[in-house]
């Protein structure tokens, strides 16, 4: 229940930023942080406070740190095209958001790796991305006309993952996936 597209389809990096540099994500857009908020509630809900994360393919305003920054939080920030930073990979963190990222991912399995690896015991993975519904919903859906969406999860593909780590996810809302890694998370 994981759809992807062909290699051969992707676009060159540059025809892909161009792509990213159409969005219209300022940080000071109340619509895009409502959007934002559909993850950004949910992670904040189960943080400690002062926790150190992650915003994982952040873009080139990142809104949702800016949020979870004005909730007390460090946030760290990574984007291939906007903040290529490969340094804060090597980090461990209490949490990592990923919001409107994993269906650009070329190599999804090693990407989704890297990230629970550098996410400390107990510490929480958040995903935002939309799901996929079935073959009929398929054909029919506006997510697949973005040339720089590759591949699409399943909730039947992210229950997989969690369970080859060991976990169970929790999905929130349509579109909202986290992952808790076992352990407890020190204090802070």
């Amino acid at each position: 229940m994981l759809v992807f597209v062909p290699p051969a389809y992707y676009l060159d990096r540059g025809a892909e930023e161009a792509c990213y540099r159409l969005h219209e994500n300022a940080l000071d857009d109340p619509g895009y942080r409502a959007f934002l908020s559909r993850l950004a509630a949910p992670v904040l809900s189960q943080l400690p406070e002062g926790a150190r994360g992650l915003d994982f393919g952040c873009g080139p305003e990142p809104a949702l740190a800016a949020m979870l920054s004005e909730a007390g939080h460090e946030v760290a920030l990574y984007d291939s095209f906007f903040y290529p930073e490969p340094d804060v990979l090597s980090r461990r963190y209490d949490f990592i958001t990923a919001s409107e990222v994993v269906e650009h991912l070329h190599e999804p399995g090693p990407v989704l790796e890297q990230l629970w690896s550098t996410l400390r015991p107990g510490g929480l993975l958040g995903i935002m991305t939309k799901l996929l519904r079935g073959r009929e919903a398929f054909a029919q859906w506006h997510y697949i006309r973005d040339p720089t969406h590759v591949c699409f999860f399943s909730r039947q593909s992210w229950q997989w993952w969690g369970k080859a780590r060991g976990v169970t996810p929790s999905f929130v809302g349509q579109d909202v996936i986290l992952f808790r890694k076992p352990g407890v998370l020190p204090a802070a």
